[in-house]
């Protein structure tokens, strides 16, 4: 991943300026990439507001060295990333995760402290949920 000098983890999300900068694209190239490329999918928040999660940044220079380094057409890029995104397919629990919550990617791992876990941010969730409910 790119070294980000704005001292946020390096797995934050980043919003289009920010990977702008890093990377050195323009940000309307940036969106214009998200129009010809459907995996790659910033999450998008009220009023629009793009923000880059880090395998969206790693897709992004993916595709900048697909396409201005390595002379691939857009098209050819395109077909590059669903390649490597066949080669490498998504867990079940991955998949009924996403269908759970579009639009956003969870890496879902078994076992007995994942149960712990998610148990905890449900417990999270209620007081926050009682919390606004008051």
């Amino acid at each position: 991943m790119t070294a980000f000098d704005d001292g946020k983890d390096e797995g934050a999300l980043r919003t289009i300026g920010e990977v702008s900068e890093a990377l050195g694209i323009r940000p309307h190239v940036l969106r214009y990439w998200e129009a010809q490329f459907p995996l790659l999918k910033p999450l998008k928040r009220s009023g629009g507001r793009r923000y880059y999660r880090p395998a969206d940044i790693q897709m992004v220079k993916t595709i900048d060295r697909l396409v201005n380094r390595e002379g691939y057409t857009l098209k050819g890029a395109e077909a590059v990333l669903r390649a490597s995104a066949r080669a490498a397919p998504a867990t079940p629990s991955a998949a009924a995760a996403e269908q759970a919550a579009p639009g956003v990617r969870l890496m879902v791992a078994e076992g007995p402290e994942m149960a712990e876990i998610i148990a905890g941010l449900k417990a999270v969730r209620a007081r926050l949920a009682a919390a606004l409910a008051t």
